[in-house]
Order: structure tokens, then C-alpha cells, then sequence
């Protein structure tokens, strides 16, 4: 695939970006190299490889997946000016 100048100006108009002439055709042969490196990617064979979370093999922590409160309600109210049975008080802004 190739990006031509009025591909680049149409992209620079559809993201909102003020592209002048020389940028437009500098962009041009920068994009174009981005395309042909992700061309080369697609010639890997990554069948055989899984999904990886990391380059080094590891472990992920995890937690058992259970509901509960957070028994947090305390901690998190206590820098409140206004408190009352865990819920946060605020003025009265609608008459």
C-alpha cells in the first residue's frame, strides 16, 4: 500500500491538523516507510505463537472474583467536610 500527497492532506483535514505543502510531502515518505515496516510484520508466520502480556514469561497475579462491599466506606468519607452514616452531605442546590 502506498500514501500519496492528497491522501496525507485528507487525513491532516479529517484529524484537524494544519499541514503546510512541505510537511504534506515530507509526511508522504514518512507514512509511506511506516506501511512498508508493518508489510514486513505481515510476512512473520505467528501461528504458533500465543497472545503475550510480556517478552519475558510470567505469571499473572490474580485475585479470586468474589462481590463484596470494599469495607472502604470509613476510608473514604474521612477527608469529607460533611459526613453522615458513610454518605457525603453537599449543599442544597435546586429550590
Amino acid at each position: 500500500m502506498s500514501v500519496d500527497l492528497q491522501t496525507v492532506k485528507r487525513v491532516a483535514r479529517l484529524a484537524r491538523i494544519a499541514v503546510s505543502e512541505e510537511d504534506a510531502e515530507r509526511m508522504t515518505g514518512e507514512l509511506n516507510a511506516i506501511l512498508g515496516f508493518v508489510e514486513q510484520l505481515n510476512e512473520v508466520d505467528v501461528s504458533g505463537v500465543g497472545p503475550m502480556t510480556s517478552v519475558t514469561p510470567m505469571e499473572m497475579k490474580k485475585r479470586q472474583d468474589v462481590v463484596t462491599d470494599g469495607n472502604k466506606a470509613a476510608d473514604i468519607v474521612a477527608n469529607a467536610p460533611a459526613t453522615e452514616e458513610n454518605f457525603f452531605l453537599v449543599p442544597k442546590v435546586v429550590e
